[in-house]
């Protein structure tokens, strides 16, 4: 293995990504215009034009990052791009699907579209959040986590060593987290997030999503795909169904899925979407891994194969 593609996950969206894309690709213009049909709305002029308020409504990021992550993944490998693996973050991990051809992108975004309604949902009925913890442990992180037992909160995101997010309750986070820097965090910060992803309080989410994966065909994935919840590459159908499913009340092993691809022959890796916050982790998580990210046409164009 040498090339991984990396899918960035919410929070990476931003108004006008894909719009270069979209005026000089003919591929662009074809999946907007997909889009635009399964969302059964305009999801191309928020995209494009905002405002950023709409786009950061979670019913419209996790769509709109996966179809602007698809087109330039897609246009890469039109272009001589040859992953050998791919994994994604949290959301991102349907974009590696889509890419590694477990499922086409009308299915994939019909998915996203249901996961990304049924988040907001249960973040409404259910409040919670998250929040950033940075300089400790995974494990005390982890510990301190299970050890609360006056309400919901789990570790969710083990995004790189020293850097964790935390999800659950509202006053169970802010208390957990009083508790990380008393452990000795250098720093708790709570997080501008409009639900508990990745924890307990996503389990009717995960119930509707659950439907509806075990409504559609997921195909063996041409390479492999490191799964969020085992960190480990999967390339079976029925692995990739049970991932899926399990993945939205479950952590994001991004860092352990990271070094585990580095293990395994990883020596380059292209983060195929908008924002660079994965080229950033992965290379804090692995400085001998050599990342670029690509979001634009001329980044594209430029793109050197490996």
């Amino acid at each position: 293995m040498s090339l991984a593609f990396l899918c960035p996950g919410q929070a990476s969206q931003k108004v006008g990504m894909g719009k270069d894309i979209y005026n000089n690709t003919d591929l662009g213009k074809e999946y907007f215009t997909i889009a635009n049909e399964i969302m059964g709305e305009n999801i191309q002029d928020i995209i494009f034009d905002g405002p950023e308020e709409k786009l950061k409504e979670t019913q419209f990021t996790q769509p709109a990052i996966y179809i602007v992550s698809v087109i330039i993944g897609k246009l890469l490998i039109e272009n001589g791009a040859k992953p050998s693996c791919a994994a994604g973050h949290s959301l991102g991990e349907y974009s590696a699907l889509t890419l590694a051809g477990s499922f086409d992108f009308r299915t994939g975004l019909s998915l996203v579209k249901i996961r990304a309604l049924e988040m907001q949902k249960a973040g409404k009925s259910t409040k919670g959040t998250m929040a950033a913890i940075l300089g400790l442990d995974d494990d005390i992180v982890s510990d301190i986590c299970r050890d609360y037992a006056e309400g919901v909160v789990v570790a969710a995101n083990y995004n790189a060593k020293g850097q964790v997010v935390i999800s659950g309750e509202i006053e169970s986070v802010k208390n957990t987290m009083d508790k990380m820097l008393s452990a000795g965090a250098s720093k708790a910060i709570q997080l501008n997030v409009s639900g508990a992803f990745h924890s307990p309080l996503m389990s009717d989410a995960k119930e509707a999503l659950t439907q509806e994966l075990l409504s559609i065909d997921i195909k063996d994935s041409r390479i492999p795909v490191y799964a969020n919840v085992s960190s480990k590459a999967i390339n079976k159908s029925s692995n990739i169904r049970q991932a899926l499913i399990d993945q939205l009340d479950q952590p994001v092993k991004w860092h352990q899925t990271i070094t585990n691809m580095v293990a395994d022959g990883v020596k380059s890796g292209v983060e195929v979407g908008p924002g660079r916050v994965l080229k950033g982790l992965s290379k804090r998580i692995d400085t001998s891994l050599n990342m670029i990210s690509v979001e634009s046409h001329e980044e594209i164009v430029n793109f050197e194969y490996v």
